[in-house]
C-alpha cells in the first residue's frame, strides 16, 4: 500500500527541503553516519511536521527543540545515531519505542519498515503525535499512553528496544521482553553524565554492553 506524502497544509516547502538535505549532509553524514536505510528515512520524513509551524525554520538546526510538557525532540544527529543501531534488523522486525514524544523517531522507524510499538507517558503528546503520524500515513502498529518502564508485554518479544528517556539502569522488564538476538539502545545515568548505551543479546543469550556517547535526555518516569 502506497503512503500519501505531505498531506498537512504547507508542508512541502522547497526551503525546508533544502534545509533537511543540509542537515543530512553536514550534521549526519559528516559525523560518520552512513546507514542507508536511516539516511533514506531522514530524507523522507519531514521533521518540521512534528513541530509548531512558528518554529519550522529551526526544525533542522543542530540542536534539540522543545515540544512542550517538559519534553524535547532530540538533536537530529542523536536521532540518527540511535536509529542507525537497528540498521541490520530485517524489515518487519518488531521495535519497542519508549518515550515517543512528538512522534518523529517513531515515523523514522516506521519508514524503515519496522513494526513499531510506541509508549508515551504524556497523554497530550501521545494524542497529538498520533494525529500527525496518521496524517502522514506513518502510524506505528500501536501507540500507548503509559509507563514505558513496564514495556509492552502483550506485544513482546522485541528485536529492538529504543528509549528516549534516561533512567538509572535498564529496567528488567525490557531485558525480559527483548528477543534473542536483540538490541536495546537507551541512555542511562552515569557518575558525571548520561551515557547512551547499546545492549546486544546474542543468539547464544550472551549480553554485550557498549557505551556509545554522552547524551542528555529527559528523565524516565
Amino acid at each position: 500500500m502506497s503512503r500519501r506524502r505531505n498531506v498537512l497544509k504547507n508542508l512541502d516547502d522547497p526551503a525546508l527541503t533544502a534545509q533537511r538535505e543540509m542537515m543530512i549532509q553536514k550534521q549526519i553524514i559528516k559525523r560518520g553516519i552512513s546507514s542507508k536505510r536511516t539516511l533514506s528515512a531522514m530524507r523522507t520524513v519531514l521533521r518540521h511536521a512534528f513541530l509548531p509551524p512558528k518554529i519550522w525554520s529551526q526544525a533542522y538546526d543542530d540542536c534539540p527543540q522543545s515540544i512542550g510538557h517538559g519534553q524535547t525532540i532530540s538533536q537530529p544527529y542523536i536521532v540518527s545515531l540511535m536509529t542507525s543501531q537497528f540498521e541490520s534488523l530485517p524489515i518487519g522486525s518488531k521495535i519497542l519505542e519508549i518515550g515517543s514524544g512528538c512522534g518523529y523517531q517513531t515515523a523514522l522507524l516506521v519508514e524503515m519498515g519496522f513494526e513499531v510499538h510506541s509508549i508515551e507517558i504524556v497523554p497530550k503528546l501521545a494524542k497529538e503525535s498520533q494525529q500527525i503520524l496518521a496524517q502522514l500515513s506513518l502510524l506505528p502498529a500501536s501507540l500507548t499512553n503509559g509507563d514505558g518502564r513496564l514495556g509492552l508485554p502483550e506485544a513482546a518479544p522485541f528485536s529492538g528496544i529504543l528509549a528516549a528517556a534516561c533512567g538509572e539502569a535498564i529496567p528488567d522488564t525490557w531485558l525480559q521482553q527483548l528477543a534473542t538476538p536483540g538490541i536495546i539502545i537507551a541512555p542511562i545515568e552515569g557518575e558525571r553524565h548520561q551515557q547512551l548505551i547499546r545492549i546486544e543479546k546474542t543468539e547464544q543469550g550472551k549480553t554485550i554492553r557498549k557505551d556509545i556517547c554522552p547524551v542528555r535526555f529527559v528523565k524516565l518516569h
